[in-house]
């Protein structure tokens, strides 16, 4: 299989973190109308392809095809990755055995002259002498030099004897399900040209075929419709208006803006998964840059969760309470809340300066400015406190209307 080396740009992953949402705020605001659409279908295809999902997309059982040739790509590149660890390890043992072949075979070849030599020193010698003494334990020792030397040089020579069959063969197995997955690969990306060539006539006969059914919502699809519609009602509920309204629409569009990226995660780990185990290429970006959008999600999205009362808390008693009440004790407890909100807003201040300053990047081969994330801090950090001013705003309102009125 071809092997993917696409490393995300940085202006790219900057730019689709901005672009996307914006355009998918806009697609949502759009008068929603039953049927396929062509541009969608060639997007499926683009992005989903490969599972034959625009076919099913269209509700063409045909798309079932595409299914198991991709599972047969997993797998034959998971027996080429078991192949391929085998052949390291056959090659490794060859490898060792042949250095030690190479560095023994002289010194067993020329253990016999260096003895014959010691030999001779050692009848040239004096008996009794020192230099006797020493010239015995000098042969003694290059004879048990040589025995040694000759058993591991036979040892290394039966390793390398036995590990050449395996090596040729994981070689051999590697090459079969590399080829096996490439030419899989290849069929499929011949099946998705030819449908894309007869999507626009797919897409007329799918539209054809859903107008011949009828026009009528499933009961399903008209449920579906109304929660959407109710989720949407309540949390615009939440809007208030005057100044309050205007920091409550901030919130509420902020919120979400950084929803729609969780689509982008969903294609990003996707296009991980593909490149991980179709091309055997994992990439470098795609983890750190979906955790560190997350953690911006997470801190922008603090506000919104704010305007919609979704922060976690224990309201066994409060839920029960007054208007009143509730606002007397929100007011209390708002002092906590914008000590909370303005620590974070000077400690991320600090965080970001910093960052900024130094050009803090990311120790990964991907190298990305990490100052933008800090700023995010920030930027979470006021959107928080401004929701906080609003609240308490409500909150004295609330107070000052039940006091008029008693």
């Amino acid at each position: 299989m071809p092997s993917i080396n696409f490393i995300l740009p940085h202006w790219l992953y900057w730019g689709t973190l901005f672009v996307f949402p914006l355009i998918a705020m806009v697609m949502a605001r759009r008068t929603q109308t039953r049927g396929y659409s062509l541009s969608i279908g060639y997007m499926i295809l683009l992005t989903g392809g490969l599972l034959g999902l625009h076919r099913l997309y269209l509700r063409n059982l045909w798309g079932l095809i595409f299914i198991p040739l991709f599972f047969a790509i997993l797998f034959a590149n998971a027996q080429g990755r078991e192949a391929r660890e085998l052949q390291s390890e056959a090659a490794n043992v060859v490898s060792s055995a042949e250095r030690v072949i190479g560095r023994l075979e002289p010194k067993v070849a020329g253990a016999d002259d260096k003895i014959a030599g010691l030999e001779a020193d050692l009848a040239e010698a004096e008996e009794g002498s020192f230099a006797r003494i020493r010239a015995e334990k000098m042969l003694d020792k290059a004879r048990d030099a040589k025995v040694a030397d000759a058993e591991r040089l036979a040892k290394a020579q039966a390793d390398l004897e036995a590990a050449r069959p395996g090596l040729v063969e994981a070689g051999e197995g590697r090459a079969f399900w590399s080829n096996f997955a490439f030419y899989t690969f290849l069929l499929i990306c011949v099946l998705m040209a030819i449908d894309a060539v007869l999507l626009p006539g797919l897409v007329k006969r799918a539209q054809a075929r859903l107008e011949a059914e009828g026009d009528e919502e499933t009961p399903a699809e008209h449920r579906l419709e109304e929660v959407e519609h109710e989720e949407a009602e309540g949390d615009e509920a939440h809007i208030g208006t005057g100044f309050t309204g205007a920091i409550d629409r901030l919130s509420y569009y902020a919120g979400e803006f950084v929803s729609y990226w969780m689509v982008i995660a969903v294609i990003a780990y996707y296009f991980e998964v593909v490149a991980r185990y179709v091309f055997n290429s994992p990439t470098i970006w795609v983890h750190e840059g979906m955790f560190l959008m997350f953690g911006m999600q997470y801190l922008v999205a603090g506000a919104y969760a704010a305007l919609t009362d979704a922060h976690v808390k224990v309201d066994v008693f409060y839920a029960e309470w007054s208007p009143m009440r509730k606002a007397l004790v929100d007011l209390f407890t708002s002092i906590f809340f914008f000590i909370f909100a303005g620590t974070l807003l000077v400690t991320g201040w600090i965080f970001a300066m910093d960052a900024t300053v130094v050009n803090e990047i990311s120790f990964s081969e991907w190298t990305i400015a990490y100052w933008p994330f800090k700023w995010a801090i920030v930027v979470g950090a006021v959107l928080l406190i401004l929701q906080g001013v609003a609240k308490l705003l409500r909150d004295l309102a609330t107070v000052g209307n039940a006091m008029k009125g008693a």
